[in-house]
């Protein structure tokens, strides 16, 4: 049962990574993914010391944000995968990568006009929900690791007693949205303006 679990957490990530390969994206569309997922990773790696302070969720949804759902998904995911050769490959990365992808990717579909980007309390809400669902996720494995298979009574106690991790992946959140959104948003819709990412994202949503 928990073999299965895990193994259906990495596969659902697959249709993800088609739908991106279907579309062929240009060679610049995937240097710029390229580009944030290294620095998401390197993000991560800098706050070693700080298990539940890192930017690595707020890199996340700031790719999602400027480039699109697709984009925040596979900068997630890639991000989880390639940072736990430095942290420890496992079971666990299968869920990390859902949890992070699901992120960018929710960051992706909320922007599509801006409005995250535009509106501090819209980033705070972000920050605290992308913590939580983050914690909640991450909890699943918790409890499957623990053997005997998927216990609810089990989950509500993990739930409850991770409480000051959850707080401190929300606050951390809220703190680099608030600090990286001004700084690189700009740069980065720069980018998507001057080679054509907009353009790419206007015909996905009228589709």
């Amino acid at each position: 049962m928990n073999i299965a679990i895990i193994m259906l957490a990495g596969i659902s990530c697959l249709p993800y990574y088609y739908k991106y390969e279907k579309r062929r994206p240009q060679t610049r569309e995937s240097v710029v993914l390229a580009v944030m997922t290294t620095l998401t990773v390197i993000s991560r790696t800098m706050f070693a010391p700080l298990p539940g302070f890192k930017p690595v969720t707020a890199m996340v949804i700031l790719c999602g944000m400027a480039f699109g759902k697709e984009s925040g998904f596979l900068c997630g995911s890639l991000s989880a995968f390639l940072s736990n050769f430095a942290f420890g490959q496992g079971p666990w990365t299968s869920f990390q990568m859902i949890a992070w992808g699901a992120i960018g990717w929710t960051a992706g579909v909320f922007n599509r006009r801006g409005w995250l980007e535009c509106h501090k309390t819209g980033l705070t809400v972000c920050g605290l929900i992308a913590g939580i669902f983050f914690s909640m996720l991450m909890d699943v494995w918790t409890v499957l690791a623990a053997g005997e298979g998927f216990q609810w009574l089990r989950y509500v106690a993990v739930l409850a007693t991770s409480v000051p991790v959850t707080i401190e992946y929300c606050i951390s959140n809220v703190i680099f949205l608030w600090i990286l959104t001004p700084i690189l948003m700009k740069k980065l819709n720069r980018v998507k303006y001057k080679y054509g990412f907009y353009k790419i994202e206007s015909l996905e949503s009228d589709q």
